[in-house]
């Protein structure tokens, strides 16, 4: 098998080679693909150049098979393992990840062309998933007690027991953070888990499981298989006792059906439309800087980033003009360091997705207000940040999705209104609100069908507040991660009740009749009492 790193010669300008992702480091990853001696090879290039990054083994359905024959091995044996120890290696894993923090940053950035800034987020999001769960998982697995049928008869206990082996399948966008975030839940929980990351970055999400590994879990726990859904998804589905995937909304469909007919559950977070309000009392300046930090991070390769902006008529001049301002100064460039704003596109159909969208939009009347080029002096797969005003319904870029550094301007005079037009979407995954009152940016909040909104922020609030659900309405999928329901999800839920003394069938010389108005009238005492 040939592993190979872009040379010197075809790195990005002015970064040179990336210290840490070295050929070593990469044939150490493959190794942890599950998949045969002689499996076909896949070829990866790197976004910022378009040079070959590394070959990577496919798996076969065979191979996903046997995956799971290990993992179903490994999970027994994990189940039984204390908690107390699960959360010992998985704050090993949040040490190791901070202390080799620039070695995964070069990779997230080697093979999905993100800036710096955005790939250190990932890291910093996947130690806040560690140490949440970690430090929560004991408490939500722990037996609860629950009121009896009986009061101080009958004592009843709510149990937690591990799905089995979870499937997660995770996207390219946010390789670290989906890729390891909805893993260690499922893996908290005493759950294994196999994994089919993204094959344009497989290797950050290996990354991740070889630093699982080195922190001490058993390595058939978690386990990876790389390949096209088309050729695996049926071995994963089949196999799986719970799945958890982040991807497209149409995939999502096929999926939530096929799980439906195994009668096992899914959670599923898919595309997003997501808009973002500006009332008329909004701090201006601080809005445009939230407009830029809410649509162009990953290159607006965000599910939560914003593609709709609603922005009311007193304020629409001189919002836009500092909006339009700060996204025609923003940096963009291949370089492994902090000072680049914008990154690349990650794959080539990305970019004919937002030059069609973009052509689609200038072409049935659409004003480009900043950016609208691709950048190919910069790489080959750049784009600026575009801004666009009178978008219409007739336009592709309206309503579909479109993934990319991409925004449309809609003024409106009446809030209402606004809301209705925020919410006139299949879609209902984020969404933020502008202005200076907190309670009435809480209310408008309200008011949108979105799973997350953020006030006065873009996303990076809601997402954050990992204590909380995060997860999408509509169109935009079932389920959540983040907070309980993230770990409660991949188990399942047991109730063992003990009858004391007596029950609901009459006492030996009672008859039916009497015990019938004697338990009418203690159902009454009960209500009177105020007893749930």
């Amino acid at each position: 098998m040939t592993l190979e790193f872009a040379s010197p010669a075809t790195a990005p300008r002015g970064s040179g080679h990336p210290a840490t992702v070295t050929a070593g480091l990469i044939e150490r990853l493959a190794a942890h693909v599950a998949a045969g001696a002689d499996a076909t090879v896949v070829t990866k290039t790197a976004p910022y150049t378009g040079a070959p990054l590394a070959d990577l083994p496919v798996s076969t359905p065979e191979d996903v098979e046997g995956a799971f024959t290990r993992a179903r091995s490994a999970q027994r044996l994990w189940a039984a393992t204390p908690v107390h120890e699960r959360k010992r290696i998985m704050l090993r894993f949040h040490d190791l990840l901070l202390e080799r923090r620039h070695e995964v940053l070069d990779l997230m950035q080697a093979e999905s062309g993100k800036t710096r800034r955005d790939a250190f987020l990932e890291v910093t999001d996947i130690a806040i998933t560690a140490r949440y769960y970690a430090r929560r998982a004991a408490g939500l697995l722990a037996p609860q007690r629950r009121r009896g049928a009986i009061p101080l008869l009958t004592h009843t206990t709510e149990l937690r027991h591990p799905k089995g082996v979870v499937a997660v399948v995770s996207p390219w966008n946010y390789p670290l953070s989906m890729a390891a975030g909805d893993a260690i839940p499922a893996l908290m929980a005493g759950n294994a888990v196999v994994q089919k990351p993204d094959t344009q970055t497989a290797l950050t999400a290996l990354w991740a499981l070889d630093l699982m590994r080195e922190a001490g879990i058993p390595a058939d726990v978690w386990q990876m298989v790389v390949g096209r859904g088309s050729s695996i998804g049926d071995a994963l589905i089949d196999n799986a006792d719970y799945i958890m995937f982040t991807g497209s909304t149409a995939s999502g469909r096929r999926i939530a059906r096929d799980a439906g007919v195994r009668l096992i559950g899914a959670s599923l977070e898919l595309g997003g439309k997501n808009a973002m309000l500006v009332l008329d009392d909004a701090d201006i300046e601080r809005a445009a800087d939230g407009a830029i930090s809410a649509c162009f991070p990953s290159a607006g390769q965000l599910c939560v980033s914003i593609e709709r902006l609603y922005v009311a008529e007193p304020i629409r001049e001189k919002f836009v003009a500092a909006f339009v301002e700060r996204a025609r100064k923003l940096r963009l460039g291949a370089e492994y360091d902090f000072g680049i704003d914008v990154g690349s596109l990650t794959t080539p159909s990305q970019l004919e997705t937002v030059t069609a969208h973009v052509a689609d939009a200038v072409s049935k009347g659409a004003t480009v207000l900043a950016g609208g080029r691709a950048l190919p002096d910069l790489g080959p797969l750049f784009y600026e940040p575009t801004i666009l005003a009178g978008v219409t319904p007739e336009m592709t870029l309206y309503a579909e999705e479109t993934f990319g550094p991409v925004v449309s301007i809609h003024p409106f005079d009446d809030l209402d209104d606004a809301v209705a037009r925020a919410n006139a979407t299949p879609y209902g995954l984020n969404a933020s609100v502008w202005t200076r009152d907190g309670a009435k940016g809480r209310a408008v909040a309200a008011r949108l069908h979105a799973g997350t909104v953020n006030v006065n922020d873009a996303f990076a609030a809601a997402w954050g507040s990992i204590d909380a659900p995060m997860g999408g309405m509509g169109d935009s999928g079932l389920g959540r991660r983040h907070g309980a329901d993230g770990l409660l999800k991949y188990t399942e839920s047991q109730t063992v009740a003990q009858q004391r003394v007596m029950g609901f069938t009459p006492p030996a010389g009672i008859s039916y009749r009497l015990w019938a108005t004697i338990l009418t009238a203690w159902l009454k005492a009960m209500k009177r009492a105020g007893v749930r």
